[in-house]
């Protein structure tokens, strides 16, 4: 059975160049991916190329709860696109569409089918707009 394909969206009022190091930075990684202020990622690292190894510590402030987000790069465009599998086979792909001095940022990722579509929509997305106010105001 295919999966249910999910697709986010937020337009960056920031040039391509620095969306992209913002993106893929580990120092800037750090700084936004996580959904809601109670929530943090103290650690992270990107091997940025087809291959190369994708993981950020995602955990919950009061240590009650975290995890490591893994992923292996299968495409890596500069600045353009990063597609990447997890390890449960599920696939990522994130394009980066440079519009005058904006970025519009795609994501679309392959449901996992323990949690509904929906949360899953609102987490992808919260933890995207995290960065765009990270991007935008940084």
């Amino acid at each position: 059975m295919e999966p249910t394909k999910i697709t986010i969206q937020a337009s960056v009022a920031a040039p391509a160049s620095k969306v992209w190091a913002y993106w893929t930075e580990p120092a800037h990684i750090t700084r936004w991916n996580f959904a809601t202020d109670d929530w943090q990622c103290p650690h992270a690292e990107n091997d940025l190329r087809p291959g190369g190894k994708y993981v950020a510590r995602m955990e919950a402030k009061d240590g009650s709860f975290g995890f490591d987000f893994e992923a292996i790069y299968d495409r890596v465009a500069d600045g353009q696109e990063l597609a990447y599998t997890m390890p449960d086979g599920r696939q990522v792909t994130t394009r980066f569409d440079a519009q005058d001095n904006t970025t519009l940022i795609t994501t679309t990722f392959d449901a996992e089918s323990q949690n509904p579509v929906e949360m899953q929509l609102a987490g992808w997305q919260a933890i995207l707009n995290n960065f765009k106010t990270y991007t935008e105001t940084n």
